[in-house]
């Protein structure tokens, strides 16, 4: 018996990167394709969920079918949460060496990265769902390549490495974006009996 076709749902992302990840993550059982789509969103302010579901409701009304937005937060406890949703801003402007010295007064170097997957069916009378996974470490001065926004200036709690310097695997297998994905992959797959079903 052929496998039932997969179905699309667009994956709001210009990184390729974060694509390849996300996909890697995913693996090939899940029962839907991602198409990733850059869409220019406006910049949200506000609590990290609100940023989210706002960011998926605009999204969905500009693909007109089911889509995922993805919004990730870095939080040092020793500034009350910040940089947060705003850390895209902070990494651009200070670099991962920026993001360290930012401690340099506290004593407190704890941290924790935060990802949110914002699901929404298009629907716009149907509320957006999050998945939410957290991987909380310290900020210590960047190691590793530099081709993944902040990884190197962040090592997650049990590790002697950054998640720059961990084997891919190891990193997917224990990042923030891996705990929120699950959530999500878990729910699709739920969701996905019904031949042509969307996941209400």
């Amino acid at each position: 018996m052929a496998a039932p076709a997969r179905r699309s749902v667009v994956f709001v992302t210009g990184n390729a990167k974060k694509l390849e990840e996300v996909t890697q993550i995913l693996g090939d059982s899940s029962p839907y394709a991602l198409v990733a789509k850059k869409i220019d969103l406006p910049e949200y302010q506000g609590e990290p969920d609100e940023i989210s579901v706002q960011k998926c409701r605009e999204a969905a009304r500009q693909v007109q079918g089911p889509v995922i937005v993805e919004d990730t937060c870095l939080c040092f406890n020793a500034l009350g949460g910040l940089p947060g949703p705003y850390i895209k801003w902070f990494l651009e402007k200070l670099k991962p060496e920026g993001l360290y010295k930012l401690l340099a007064g506290f004593e407190d170097k704890s941290a924790y990265a935060l990802c949110t997957f914002a699901f929404s069916t298009g629907n716009p009378e149907e509320p957006v769902k999050l998945f939410k996974g957290q991987t909380h470490g310290l900020i210590v001065e960047p190691r590793g390549p530099r081709d993944f926004g902040w990884d190197p200036c962040f090592q997650p709690d049990g590790y002697n490495q950054t998640y720059a310097e961990l084997p891919k695997a190891v990193k997917n297998s224990i990042s923030h974006r891996y705990r929120a994905l699950s959530q999500l992959s878990a729910f699709l797959q739920s969701n996905s009996t019904e031949p042509g079903s969307v996941p209400s």
